[in-house]
């Protein structure tokens, strides 16, 4: 899985017109909870943040949140808003995990390969296009690559079919279908 280090500091103000004077110095406000801990209200630079958040961007990543350069926590970034006519940032929500405790995540399908059922006149359908895996965050991969060349018309690959990590469990129906190549309807 994706790792991504972050920096934030403690934050001791509250209240609207704090937090709107926290993101004129070009500081986003955050919290962090989570993992029996207590919560801590963060501020974060928005720069390094933002572009920290596009490198993670719909991917599966734990963040390695460094909070007043002391101590490292393992983080999800659970919540992100955003002002809908200026498009700026107005808050981030953090949630701990321990990292060596079993959680679900989505991991997208990757198709590898041209299926040689394709240039016979057959038609790829993707069924799903991710699939859902149960273990430590740490071992998830980032995508599942699934090698689609041997298909031929009427071939198909199953969940059960794809090369996953030993340490980690498939939660989906392993008889369910991922892709197939089927004859094209007239």
């Amino acid at each position: 899985m994706l790792q991504v280090d972050m920096s934030a500091s403690k934050r001791e103000s509250s209240g609207k017109g704090a937090m709107r004077r926290l993101r004129v110095s070009g500081n986003t406000p955050a919290v962090l909870y989570g993992n029996n801990n207590e919560v801590y209200s963060l501020q974060l630079e928005t720069a390094p943040f933002l572009k920290s958040l596009f490198q993670i961007n719909r991917k599966n990543a734990v963040v390695n949140l460094s909070i007043n350069g002391e101590n490292t926590r393992h983080v999800l970034v659970r919540e992100i808003q955003t002002d809908p006519v200026h498009d700026t940032l107005i808050h981030a929500d953090f949630y701990e995990i321990d990292v060596m405790k079993a959680r679900r995540f989505t991991v997208p399908v990757e198709l590898t390969g041209k299926a040689k059922g394709l240039e016979f006149g057959g038609e790829m359908v993707t069924h799903k296009a991710a699939v859902e895996l149960e273990g430590a965050p740490l071992d998830i991969p980032d995508v599942v690559k699934v090698d689609v060349s041997d298909l031929d018309i009427g071939d198909s690959i199953c969940f059960s079919e794809m090369g996953i990590p030993a340490n980690v469990k498939m939660v989906a129906d392993g008889s369910s279908l991922c892709v197939e190549v089927i004859t094209p309807v007239a």
